[in-house]
């Protein structure tokens, strides 16, 4: 029940900032004043996660935030608004309502505002169109006084005589191009700068070159036509992205001449986990108990739990075999591979227009070549790095023993107690809290938490009440867990309580 994963927020290479003797820093438009109070929190990435907490936060009083993003405006994974896809997550699962459903910033106070309830209604969907969701986070981003776009943020450090973090960050103008320089100072961070797409190794040389399309699957309406004037086309992903390309791909090509292969490392095209018990795994009981585990227990959960975020809806699944028997019809078979199992040892261009692949079909042992004229790589998105922004922070960082950021339970990074301010990350915590750190449907309780654990640092009380139990799965032994600052001795644990909300 995962969603697509938040797009990379920061650039790969931050700009190298003048040193002193360089001309004056030019400060931002709207930049904060070097004597201004630091904020009580910036988030840095506008995506939906942080744009969730921006929407939480709004309404809570006394509390001063502003998010930076470098982008110039909200777009949510434009490459893959492929026209009739839809989320894999239902429509409640939007920035606010699983935190607090009275919230203006809600999907149907959205529909409402543009006069579209009722046909929403009549509609009956509970899924709706991620070109929907995108065009919804939009209109929650730019009506919201605490984003801010077109400011990169390059370079974070704690600054002990004001007890606050120093954001170095950098104002873009509409192109890209940098226009000024700027520093804000903020108690407390929230980190969301998203996830950058995952090209295997042995297709990188071939994804930079500008000749043959080969080009990951984020990018594919951008370069649809392109990809279409190709004689053979090769997908290889077999996650809801490449099923939804493939079956874009297959509906455009003709009858008999498809040439379209579909290729995937999992041992099958399968069905994601959708049955209503194994659901809940994404909800705040099961990251609970995975927080808890072991490190190297989680470690091996991942991996084997890939059918839960990385397999296809049943929706597609039956599409793409409606479609490929519907041009049986007439006698014959289309001209369509689809096979799983299959790894691409490597990779090289033939000339200009055609790429070869070497493949190890991994069962069997065997190797084949596959020559193709393009190539769609739906291989996902990794989470990016936090070492780039926070390497002034790197000797206050504590560490696992694989060398991760350490996260507690209440998604702050453990930090030396010289530091002060805390540093909250939204999907950057999978190895910590498991297949669901990604997923949108657990944004805004996650959002909620952060926010209680703040409000109940900075005045004692917190905003949002939150359910002590959400799943009918108990995971583990020993009863039910509770959840964090609900059981005896929460206050010396530190965890978020759930007390009476806080209404400005």
């Amino acid at each position: 029940m995962t969603a697509v994963p938040e797009p990379a927020r920061v650039p790969a290479q931050l700009p190298a900032r003048p040193p002193d003797g360089l001309p004056a820093r030019t400060h931002v438009p709207d930049a904060e004043p070097a004597d201004a109070e630091p904020f009580d929190l910036l988030g840095i990435g506008i995506g939906p996660f942080n744009l969730s907490l921006a929407a939480l936060a709004d309404p809570l009083p006394g509390l001063t935030a502003a998010f930076y993003d470098q982008r110039p405006g909200f777009h949510w994974h434009p490459g893959l608004l492929i026209d009739g896809a839809t989320l894999q997550v239902p429509f409640l699962a939007d920035l606010v309502t699983l935190a607090d459903p009275a919230s203006r910033w809600t999907f149907l106070n959205y529909l409402k505002s543009r006069e579209r309830l009722f046909p929403f209604y009549f509609a009956e969907r509970f899924h709706v169109h991620r070109a929907e969701y995108d065009a919804y986070c939009r209109w929650v981003a730019e009506s919201l006084p605490s984003t801010r776009f077109g400011q990169q943020a390059d370079s974070v450090r704690w600054n002990p005589g004001r007890a606050a973090f120093e954001v170095d960050h950098t104002h873009l103008d509409a192109h890209g191009e940098a226009e000024a320089l700027g520093r804000t100072y903020a108690r407390h961070l929230v980190l969301g700068i998203g996830t950058e797409p995952y090209v295997p190794e042995p297709l990188r040389p071939l994804a930079e070159a500008p000749a043959v399309p080969v080009v990951h699957s984020g990018r594919y309406t951008d370069e649809r036509e392109r990809l279409l004037a190709a004689e053979h086309i090769t997908v290889i992903g077999s996650g809801q992205s490449g099923a939804e390309v493939f079956l874009d791909l297959l509906r455009a090509r003709p009858a008999g001449r498809e040439r379209i292969t579909w290729l995937a490392r999992t041992p099958a095209f399968a069905p994601m986990e959708y049955s209503k018990l194994g659901l809940e795994h994404f909800t705040p009981d099961y990251t609970r108990y995975f927080h808890a585990l072991p490190e190297a227990v989680r470690d091996g959960l991942v991996p084997r739990q890939w059918q839960l975020h990385k397999g296809i809806d049943t929706e597609t699944i039956t599409a793409i075999h409606d479609e490929l028997y519907r041009r049986t019809l007439d006698g014959g078979w289309p001209d369509a591979v689809l096979t799983p199992g299959v790894a691409v040892r490597t990779a090289g261009r033939l000339g200009t227009r055609e790429v070869e692949l070497h493949l190890e079909h991994v069962e069997q042992g065997t190797r084949s070549r596959l020559v193709t004229g393009a190539v769609v790589l739906a291989t996902g998105y990794r989470e990016r790095p936090l070492d780039r922004l926070l390497a002034p922070l790197a000797p206050y960082l504590r560490r696992d023993t694989a060398g991760r950021p350490s996260v507690d339970a209440l998604h702050r990074l453990e930090l030396d107690p010289a530091v002060t301010g805390r540093i909250y990350v939204q999907n950057a915590e999978r190895h910590t809290h498991g297949v669901g750190a990604p997923d949108l449907g657990l944004a805004a309780w996650r959002s909620a938490v952060i926010l209680n654990d703040l409000t109940g640092l900075l005045t004692g009380e917190e905003h949002y009440p939150l359910p002590a139990r959400t799943a009918f799965t108990t995971f583990g032994l020993g009863g039910h867990p509770a959840a964090p600052g609900t059981g005896p001795g929460a206050a010396e644990q530190g965890l978020t309580r759930t007390g009476a909300p806080r209404r400005g």
